[in-house]
């Protein structure tokens, strides 16, 4: 009736009908006997990490000998506990979306209680347990806007694959996420080559700036400039206006050739363009 061999173990006392002193025996619940005394039943059941990963096992009573009687912890919420096996602490750990934007999480051990064993899955395959993973180079380095546009990557972070930027150099609110933006509208339209050349934008269709062509009537050219087409024809020897006539040459800046005008002397308002007056 004293219980002398305390909790979690049977107590017998084979001769009580004969007056015997001492020789009561204690059994533990694995077999495990002593008489006389309380048997030793236990080691320590936590020294076996029966609780797992993400959580803290604790055996209060060894002491009292009692088998089964250690707890789980989870290290998450230390109040969430069992005794004799893991505590369900995982509750889908990717409902807080560990893995950011452009990353696929899966949680695949919500239902034994596992803390941290998530899986990050970016969509070009690689992959991370317990973080977000590192999916992405700067997609800007391959130069996938081509010329005349500026490649921002801004969400590197975030490891998000095609969300970089193409913006036009001539007009930067000109942009397109994931491939080249449509910049060129004809270039010839603001007549860059000026009077007396011919202009010609080859690649209207494919986003370039800067390839329009200024062609001079002598076949002369010049890409993503005015051609310098022209010499001051009258500078030619002998003059083409020949004797008695001043020669001048008004549109040399324009490139314009047979433009030369010639004036009789003994009359300015005589003159003729390309070629000698009749004074």
């Amino acid at each position: 009736s004293s219980d002398p061999c305390g909790m979690g173990q049977t107590c017998n006392d084979p001769t009580k009908s004969v007056g015997s002193i001492g020789d009561f025996t204690c059994e533990c619940s694995n077999g495990v006997k002593a008489t006389g005394s309380a048997a030793t039943c236990e080691t320590d059941e936590c020294g076996s990490s029966p609780c797992g990963k993400g959580q803290t096992c604790t055996d209060p009573n060894k002491a009292s000998n009692m088998l089964h009687d250690f707890e789980c912890a989870c290290d998450a919420d230390k109040s969430i506990k069992k005794v004799d096996g893991p505590a369900t602490c995982d509750k889908d750990e990717c409902s807080s979306d560990p893995c950011g934007m452009g990353q696929t999480c899966n949680d695949p051990t919500k239902s034994v209680g596992s803390i941290g064993d998530f899986t990050c899955e970016c969509s070009n395959g690689v992959k991370a347990t317990g973080s977000a993973a590192t999916c992405e180079t700067d997609e800007c380095g391959s130069s996938p806007c081509g010329k005349g546009q500026t490649c921002t990557d801004p969400n590197k972070a975030s490891n998000m694959l095609h969300d970089f930027e193409c913006a036009c150099d001539a007009d930067k609110s000109i942009k397109k996420v994931d491939g080249p933006a449509t910049c060129d509208k004809d270039e010839c339209s603001s007549d860059p080559c000026g009077m007396g050349q011919t202009c010609n934008d080859p690649s209207q269709a494919v986003n370039s700036i800067g390839d329009y062509t200024c062609e001079c009537s002598n076949g002369v050219k010049a890409t993503g400039a005015a051609a310098v087409c022209e010499t001051d024809e009258c500078a030619a020897m002998p003059s083409p206006c020949g004797a008695d006539q001043t020669c001048t040459d008004p549109d040399k800046a324009s490139n314009k050739l047979h433009d030369f005008e010639c004036a009789c002397n003994s009359d300015k308002s005589i003159k003729k363009v390309d070629g000698p007056a009749t004074c």
